[in-house]
């Protein structure tokens, strides 16, 4: 069983930055791949990035609508995902989850492909 906790939402003002962070547990959270997703108020989930295993492909992705102004990277050791978000702006607000994938390949962009979630923290992001 993998179990994620998601931490680091805030308040935060438009083009400051934020670092969210995602701690996994369980003895086969290294072999895993984890995506970041966001829910904006009144939407569903979409995706933000992504990370393969460390031992897999090496890929990492984002959503075209972040892309250059975040980044993803893991920590084995410490169990670790972290997605740090710059120049943030008022549409980045939303509710963050992490998700872990068995896949360890890191070619999850949807949902339904991720087995593990965590409960989300929340960014808002006033102008």
């Amino acid at each position: 069983q993998v179990q994620l906790v998601e931490s680091g939402g805030d308040l935060a003002q438009a083009g400051e930055s934020l670092t969210l962070s995602c701690a996994g547990s369980g003895p086969i959270f290294s072999g895993l791949s984890v995506g970041w997703f966001r829910r904006p108020p009144g939407k569903g989930r979409e995706f933000v990035a992504v990370i393969s295993s460390s031992t897999s492909t090496g890929n990492i992705n984002y959503a075209d609508s972040v892309k250059g102004r975040v980044a993803i990277a893991r920590d084995d050791a410490k169990n670790m995902v972290y997605l740090q978000i710059n120049v943030l702006k008022p549409e980045d607000t939303a509710v963050y989850y992490c998700a872990a994938d068995l896949d360890p390949r890191g070619y999850g962009y949807y949902v339904h492909e991720y087995e593990y979630w965590g409960q989300g923290t929340q960014v808002t992001v006033s102008s």
